[in-house]
């Protein structure tokens, strides 16, 4: 299934929750609520949603029926305002508080975890820009504008370069390019683009409306997990861009090695609620199995010890993959707190980097090495306590494996395992993902004709 959406057109959607093709999204219906910054009060404040999300995820993934409702109605209900900082107006829950709340959420569904990810991302940046960028972003958050992500490209660009450009006209700034991997911009106000600034070194971000003349994004996603996050090809043509939405980028400072860190963290605790999700179904589809074989000991499944054991140690997988992550939300808090404490949480870059944020980078790359492992042992598991009829297409239970595994591909484990490795041996800072590209021709591949 692909759905095409150009933003460039006027709007008017044919079916519930669901925008045709030439619709943009709406803005959420409320103004978010002032939230409260403990995990107890917001979880209760999100528990209705958080139950009727998991109420519809079964349905929802059997029919590729994008999350639309469940997405407005956490939007209105505050979820994107969660790190909004308390200076600024918003709850200023912790890293570690948000973090819980996104386990949670990825219990109920996975995918709709998964595409907060770029304006959770995209929110926890903001604090290290100047004073008119905040001024300008900080509000729209609270009112509930969410942001999208298009940075990586399908190919073409060499590592470390981009082949989406920026370019400044008389007009001003304007963008062309196209990017794969959208996750969440077609559910969202505004995209974050990285982008090559013609003309300079390096690369930016900016940031667009999704209705803006000259944006177009197709659903066109084709991966066996992870369905509905709304990736897939974002295109810009000619596109208008604010001063106030132009954000540098400096390789090596608190901003980027902090948010590379929190954007692996999230993907981690979409993992933790997939492992979450696995122990939950594993329980209740044991708990009302009548049938069970003659090669066992007779008793119903819920009573046979092997089956309480199997069950047992998908429960301890991921209790274990949950705890890590937590763990390691709390290293991230702890380097937010110390850059704050040394003044380099804003957007002064000559302020050293604190030692506590570059443990941000080695707790999460620590974190990239076994949680993986443990959310997709739980969903593997679960086949063990149940029969064949578990591969029914109707029970869908196959989609945590698959959600697992695709979540886990986003940053291949043994490059971190590596880099863990180095830094124990030889005390060498591992280095936050930042860029994605073609590789430079080497001798091998040049020799063999392989092109560069």
């Amino acid at each position: 299934m692909s759905t095409t959406t150009e933003f460039a057109r006027a709007t008017e959607t044919t079916a519930p929750g669901s925008p045709a093709p030439g619709t943009a999204r709406r803005v959420p219906a409320t103004t978010p609520p002032a939230l409260p910054a403990d995990y107890a009060s917001l979880r209760a404040h999100f528990q209705p949603h958080l139950d009727r999300i998991a109420a519809g995820s079964l349905a929802r993934e059997l029919h590729r029926d994008l999350p639309f409702d469940e997405v407005r109605a956490l939007d209105s209900a505050g979820f994107g305002t969660l790190r909004v900082p308390a200076e600024h107006g918003g709850p200023g829950a912790s890293i570690e508080t948000f973090i819980r709340l996104l386990v949670d959420l990825a219990e109920a569904d996975s995918n709709i975890a998964h595409l907060y990810r770029s304006h959770a991302g995209f929110v926890e940046a903001l604090r290290f820009q100047p004073p008119h960028i905040q001024n300008a972003w900080y509000p729209r958050v609270l009112a509930g504008q969410t942001v999208g992500n298009a940075s990586t490209e399908k190919g073409g660009n060499r590592l470390g370069t981009l082949n989406t450009v920026l370019t400044r006209t008389e007009a001003g700034w304007r963008l062309n390019g196209q990017k794969f991997y959208s996750t969440a911009t077609i559910f969202s106000d505004w995209t974050r683009v990285s982008v090559a600034i013609a003309g300079q070194d390096g690369r930016g971000f900016v940031a667009v409306r999704t209705d803006a003349p000259g944006v177009r994004v197709d659903d066109d996603w084709d991966g066996f997990g992870q369905k509905l996050t709304g990736t897939g090809t974002t295109t810009f043509e000619d596109v208008a861009v604010d001063e106030d939405a132009v954000f540098d980028r400096v390789v090596g400072t608190v901003e980027a090695i902090h948010e590379a860190a929190f954007f692996q963290l999230v993907l981690l605790a979409v993992l933790a609620g997939i492992a979450r999700a696995a122990r939950r179904d594993a329980a209740a589809t044991i708990a009302g199995r009548a049938r069970t074989f003659n090669t066992g000991l007779g008793m119903p499944f819920r009573e046979d010890p092997l089956i309480q054991e199997a069950t047992g140690r998908i429960a301890a997988k991921a209790y274990s993959a949950e705890a890590t992550v937590l763990h390691t939300a709390r290293v991230l808090d702890d380097g937010i707190n110390a850059a704050i404490a040394a003044g380099a949480d804003g957007h002064d870059h000559s302020v050293p980097v604190p030692e506590a944020v570059h443990y941000e980078e080695i707790a999460v790359e620590h974190a990239q090495i076994t949680v993986p492992e443990l959310a997709l042992g739980a969903a593997q598991d679960l086949f063990l306590t149940v029969g064949a009829s578990a591969t029914s297409t109707s029970k869908a239970l196959d989609r945590h494996w698959r959600n697992a595994q695709t979540v886990a591909t986003h940053n291949p484990i043994a490059f971190r395992a590596r880099a863990i490795g180095d830094w124990w041996i030889n005390g060498t800072l591992p280095q936050g993902l930042n860029a994605i590209g073609d590789a430079p021709a080497t001798k091998a591949t040049t020799a063999s004709g392989a092109e560069s």
